[in-house]
């Protein structure tokens, strides 16, 4: 029998990337599946590959708000009875120096990943504790954990930073409601977030140029972390709650320094 047969699975920036990769794998375990996205096109686009319309319900709308989450909840509960599992994958990734950062940029970065998190996690455990079960699996970040020199992203790391704290705090309080909360932290994967402040070409070349920056060679794909965000959501990780899981070819294990100079005096 299919891992997720007769679950249902809530996924926020469910219409592309590694949303819309992990609602593929979940259909294809037998769940039905509820997207979240701002936009209805992108999730009309999603539909069409997916397929398995009896499955997927779409709900356009903004979920940085307790009104625009519970929406998507209510819908998981009306079309296809409750909730099992959320993956919050919302975000956008913008590399913009501390300095230059603007309001609206930290607006952005809370709105698209922290207020979606707090908001649609807030409405999904409600559901889940009626029913006494549930996981919540958060989409995370490296950045969250280590500042990267080449890629200055304040706003972005503080707004994954506050995600990375929800996990263990929403952990320990819902534990006793049978809800298990984990996340997982990338590295570089390929997703169309990156076109979101340049070229198709460009965003091509930046992760090419990123490759020897991962100790296993190469920049991840969304295929990569859909396993990971499987098993998290599954009772095979029945007794893992609270943990961050990096899915990030190694980054996260350590770092490579550059030379230390030599003291004038030892080189006499």
């Amino acid at each position: 029998m299919p891992e997720f047969n007769a679950k249902v699975v809530v996924v926020t920036g469910g219409g592309g990337g590694i949303g819309k990769a992990a609602a593929v794998r979940f259909l294809a375990e037998g769940a039905s599946v509820v997207l979240s996205s701002r936009r209805r096109e992108v999730l009309e686009d999603a539909r069409r590959e997916l397929g398995a319309d009896d499955r997927v319900a779409l709900v356009p709308g903004d979920v940085s708000s307790p009104r625009g989450a519970a929406e998507v909840i209510d819908t998981a509960v009306q079309q296809f009875g409750g909730v099992d599992v959320l993956v919050n994958s919302t975000g956008i990734f913008r590399v913009t120096p501390f300095l230059d950062q603007t309001e609206a940029q930290f607006e952005e970065a809370l709105d698209s990943i922290l207020r979606p998190t707090f908001y649609t996690s807030q409405a999904a455990a409600r559901s889940m504790a009626e029913r006494g079960r549930g996981a919540i699996v958060n989409v995370g970040s490296m950045w969250a954990l280590d500042a990267i020199t080449t890629t200055p992203s304040s706003a972005y790391s503080a707004a994954q930073a506050g995600r990375h704290a929800l996990t263990k705090n929403l952990a320990i309080e819902l534990a006793a409601a049978g809800i298990r909360v984990n996340t997982v932290a990338l590295a570089f994967v390929e997703t169309p977030a990156y076109q979101r402040f340049m070229t198709p070409d460009q965003a091509r070349d930046v992760l090419e140029s990123v490759n020897a920056f991962h100790p296993l060679g190469r920049h991840g794909y969304p295929a990569d972390v859909v396993e990971a965000i499987l098993f998290l959501a599954g009772d095979r990780a029945g007794w893992i709650t609270g943990t961050t899981l990096p899915i990030d070819g190694g980054v996260l294990a350590g770092r490579s320094a550059p030379p230390a100079p030599v003291p004038e005096r030892a080189r006499a």
